[in-house]
């Protein structure tokens, strides 16, 4: 018989102090546990700043380019009665404007003018015009304005306006009137909104009350 022993290849081998020391010494590959939370944390951090930034510069965009969130020019009087001859601005119809999300309207149309001044409160009685906000009070929905009634009429739950935007008691769940931007309008007769200034809107007006603008029939467009 032969002296030799053959030893299965899978049985275990002790480390040699070579090995060992190796191990102590060397460092590991790939990341470890503690670069893995730092690497995940740092990159939580700066997605954050991101979306903070963004969101920020978003805000104020509008401010420094004039657009929505800042002042808004619109033109005279005969600018915007031109400009919306499709409808009878001059007769009390508000002209619309997507730039502004805003509603223009006269306030006594009688008077065929803007009159210069600042209102910062939106009321622009005294102007003789007022910006109405395109949002219906209740949930945001964006009203109409009904040619037969001369009212707001909300499509969406039914909440119904007098032609200045004055919210009628009984009908529909909005609770208040819509809500109006600061006017300007410059010696020149030019108006300009300015839309970083809401003023929210008035209590609602029962039917036959004062504050209220009569409907023109007895029945609206919804």
């Amino acid at each position: 018989m032969s002296n030799y022993h053959v030893e299965p290849a899978s049985k275990p081998q002790a480390l040699t102090s070579e090995a060992l020391k190796s191990m102590r010494t060397e460092a590991p590959k790939g990341l470890s546990r503690r670069q893995l939370l730092r690497t995940s944390l740092g990159a939580g951090v700066g997605l954050w700043l991101l979306e903070v930034s963004a969101g920020t510069l978003g805000f104020l965009w509008p401010n420094l380019s004039g657009g929505f969130g800042g002042k808004v020019p619109l033109g005279s009087f005969t600018d915007i009665k031109n400009a919306n001859s499709l409808v009878p601005f001059g007769d009390g119809y508000p002209a619309y404007y997507q730039d502004a999300r805003s509603f223009i309207v006269l306030v006594d149309p009688t008077r065929q003018e803007f009159v210069p001044g600042e209102d910062a409160t939106g009321d622009g009685t005294a102007l003789n015009v007022r910006a109405l906000y395109q949002r219906c009070t209740h949930l945001g929905c964006k009203p109409n304005f009904c040619i037969k009634s001369y009212w707001f009429e909300c499509p969406c739950h039914g909440s119904r306006y007098d032609r200045l935007g004055v919210k009628v008691k009984e009908l529909g769940p909005a609770p208040r009137s819509l809500d109006r931007f600061a006017v300007i309008v410059q010696a020149d007769g030019k108006l300009v909104l300015d839309t970083s200034k809401l003023t929210l809107g008035s209590l609602p007006v029962a039917l036959g009350q004062p504050g209220l603008i009569p409907a023109k029939s007895a029945t609206g467009c919804i």
